[in-house]
């Protein structure tokens, strides 16, 4: 199965014309005129009757506008949020559904703009997270669909490479300001136990979570992983797995949701940030701890360390030949990673996706991928994922007598004194494939052998599954 646009529930069209723009306008002045339950149902009706019309882009895009409107002046009259709930979801279920169908009428246009899909999208997932939120305020769970249609909206996004395209909406309760931000406060909100709130407590939560959401991380999801967050399947209706389901799908559609930057940020003091909401704050965090199955228990264990960064430079550190090595402080610790303090000047030798080698005590160096980072006063948090197996220096040539290229081969035992052997490279400077030589240290023959597909890439690195 693959997640397409075309898999959004879009209603058919009909054959009825909608009403002009004027008269559009007209209707929508005169709904303001009646008491606001009648107003919802009126404009309700009027927006079904639309989102079944036919109509051009330009024309669709200007009604959704007045729509919009028209829910912004509703929504923000806050005695009747409760009151008025089911009346709400259905609107926004309507406003969701006519963003879809103006999001397709994009994707098949000649020339779509990434600006104007990027601002599409993101309101197709705002009336979504309207929905979502509507449903918390009556204690109900959110239809499965609205989950599917969320999953296609970020998938859509990250493809069109627009997740990141800042956009402004001034709604109430506060979105992220990115369709990243904006899918990741959904997810936040849908961890965060909703149905233990106080009335309008969800909202308030959503608002708060708007600044913060941009601190959590969407990883690839990996089988060998230590389960540091959530597992969200795309392809799935509901927000993310729950601790009983084992992933089941296509590898493409798995994401890990890595809350430790997250978990960072909402230490630190922030003055837009009411009492209230630092209350509600700490008091949901535990959901989101609690939904989350390490395979290793993190214990606080503070220690100095030393990391060494990049794959050139730990090469040259199984070679003895003393690269420049990072001071850090371990914080936490579990047999599968840590979490580590060092100086925010290191910014630039420490991204997500660096291959490092922790050195402590231990005569063993520890080989390890950086998966997320946090930089604040007290300097540079950050994440490592610790890789099983010695680390071993490797030269490799496209030829014989080419020129050589640094690896780091990766030996984990196996039964039967065998070995598994991974080879880390630079993402991007061989491909899958492609023979290459093979040069152990202190060897002087070499091994040719065609790079398999990989399985494990970063940005920065890339491991082959290679057999020796």
């Amino acid at each position: 199965m693959t997640l397409d646009a075309l898999r959004l529930e879009v209603a058919e069209i009909s054959e009825q014309n909608a009403d002009s723009l004027t008269d559009l306008s007209l209707q929508l002045a005169q709904a303001r005129e009646m008491p606001i339950e009648s107003a919802l149902s009126s404009i309700t009706r009027l927006l079904h009757r639309h989102n079944r019309s036919p109509m051009t882009l330009l024309e669709r895009q200007r009604a959704l506008q007045s729509f919009s409107d028209a829910f912004r002046h509703y929504s923000s009259q806050n005695s009747s949020q409760i009151r008025l709930g089911q009346a709400f979801i259905q609107l926004c279920e309507e406003l969701a559904t006519g963003f879809k169908r103006l999001l397709l009428q994009i994707l098949q246009s000649k020339h779509p703009s990434r600006p104007h899909l990027a601002w599409c999208l993101y309101m197709t997932l705002q009336f979504l997270a309207q929905k979502m939120l509507r449903n918390h305020q009556l204690y109900q769970e959110p239809h499965p669909n609205l989950w599917r249609d969320s999953h296609i909206i970020y998938w859509l996004g990250q493809h069109q490479q627009c997740l990141d395209d800042p956009i402004a909406a001034a709604f109430v309760p506060t979105p992220a300001d990115t369709l990243r931000g904006l899918y990741q406060q959904m997810l936040l909100a849908a961890l965060s136990n909703p149905f233990h709130l106080a009335e309008n407590q969800c909202l308030e939560l959503f608002s708060a979570l708007a600044p913060l959401a941009q601190h959590a991380v969407l990883l690839p999801w990996e089988r060998e992983d230590d389960p540091s967050g959530p597992t969200i399947d795309l392809t799935e209706s509901q927000p993310y797995l729950t601790v009983t389901q084992t992933p089941e799908g296509s590898v493409e559609y798995l994401r890990r949701f890595e809350l430790g930057a997250l978990l960072i940020a909402l230490q630190e003091p922030s003055p837009l940030q009411s009492s209230k909401e630092h209350a509600l704050l700490q008091e949901v965090q535990q959901h989101w701890l609690g939904r989350q199955q390490r395979r290793h228990q993190r214990l606080e264990h503070e220690q100095s360390c030393h990391l060494v960064a990049g794959l050139q430079a730990i090469h040259a550190q199984l070679l003895e030949q003393r690269p420049m090595k990072i001071p850090g402080l371990i914080q936490d610790a579990s047999p599968g990673g840590a979490r580590l303090l060092c100086s925010a000047e290191q910014k630039t030798k420490i991204s997500v996706g660096q291959l490092v080698i922790l050195l402590t005590d231990s005569v063993i160096p520890t080989l390890a991928l950086v998966r997320w980072r946090h930089i604040n006063a007290e300097g540079m948090h950050f994440g490592l994922r610790y890789l099983k197996g010695l680390p071993k220096p490797i030269w490799l040539r496209r030829t014989p007598s080419a020129q050589t290229h640094p690896g780091i081969l990766q030996s984990t035992p196996a039964q039967d004194s065998a070995w598994h052997h991974g080879l880390w490279l630079p993402t991007g400077q061989f491909v899958e494939g492609e023979n290459v030589w093979l040069q152990m240290n202190n060897m002087h023959h070499q091994k040719i052998l065609p790079l398999p597909t990989a399985n494990l890439e970063t940005v920065c690195v890339t491991r082959y599954p290679v057999v020796l």
